[in-house]
């Protein structure tokens, strides 16, 4: 990303913090307990389930286990965790993650974003940072519907979340994905991650919708703080008009083959 200099690039920095994909900074607090939905629920039931962490320091993470899929497997939980940053995590938040066995945490955000929270990471994890939208220009971090389109046609956007895939793809621990408020970036990766293993629209944008319940939006009008089911519509739909399908979308975009779509399947469904 190309960023204005001296004074002029603190003010737009400035201007962009707290709203937009960098989401408003919350402050610390403990999520409802976690528990996971059953297989029977409608993906309706869903947006009523508490799937909460419970994490003090980071109260959009999420377990994305316990979604069926069309052909009845089940996406398994305690794998894959969907979270806002971690910059605020506590120590009782810290030994929570490392006995999930978290061993890769994946940072989604810009430089600027990295350096003004720097995550706290659990004992024994490996950070790596796929930046999506710094090469982007910097109004994406505002604009909702500009962003949705970056997440599929930005430049390194698809290099970014390919990265995440492989990642989740190859662990032998739990793998954590966020980005500033765990809403925008973290609810495409998440969207995408679950489109693959087969779980119905309906249900992924359920999950992605919660985001709302947990950052506490009003679902009518999210605003910068929450989330818009056209905001991921746009997303799904750039895919398809960039690439012909969702499925040339991964294959020629995220660069993922049939076998990286077999051995996510493999790791995490049941």
């Amino acid at each position: 990303m190309q960023y204005r200099t001296g004074r002029a690039r603190r003010a737009v920095v400035i201007a962009v913090l707290g709203t937009g994909v960098l989401g408003a900074a919350p402050p610390a607090f403990a999520g409802p307990p976690a528990t996971g939905p059953s297989v029977a629920e409608s993906p309706a039931q869903h947006t009523a389930v508490q799937r909460s962490l419970g994490l003090e320091g980071a109260r959009n993470a999420r377990d994305i286990g316990g979604y069926p899929t069309a052909d009845g497997s089940v996406v398994r939980s305690g794998l894959v965790f969907r979270t806002d940053a971690l910059d605020r995590l506590t120590p009782r938040d810290l030994a929570q993650l490392e006995a999930s066995n978290v061993t890769i945490v994946d940072d989604l955000r810009t430089t600027y974003e990295r350096t003004l929270a720097p995550d706290r990471l659990p004992a024994g994890a490996a950070g790596n940072w796929y930046d999506v939208l710094g090469q982007s220009p910097i109004t994406t971090l505002v604009d909702m519907p500009a962003a949705y389109r970056a997440f599929v046609t930005g430049p390194g956007a698809n290099e970014a979340f390919s990265a995440v895939l492989h990642d989740i793809a190859a662990s032998d621990g739990a793998v954590i994905y966020h980005c500033s408020a765990g809403k925008d970036r973290t609810g495409w990766t998440t969207a995408v991650l679950l489109t693959l293993l087969g779980v119905p629209r309906e249900a992924v944008t359920a999950d992605y919708l919660l985001s709302n319940t947990y950052r506490g939006a009003d679902p009518e009008h999210p605003g910068l703080d929450g989330v818009d089911q056209a905001w991921l519509d746009i997303a799904f739909d750039t895919a398809v008009a960039t690439y012909g399908s969702f499925d040339a979308y991964v294959s020629e975009g995220l660069k993922l083959s049939e076998g990286d779509i077999a051995q996510l399947k493999s790791r995490l469904l049941d």
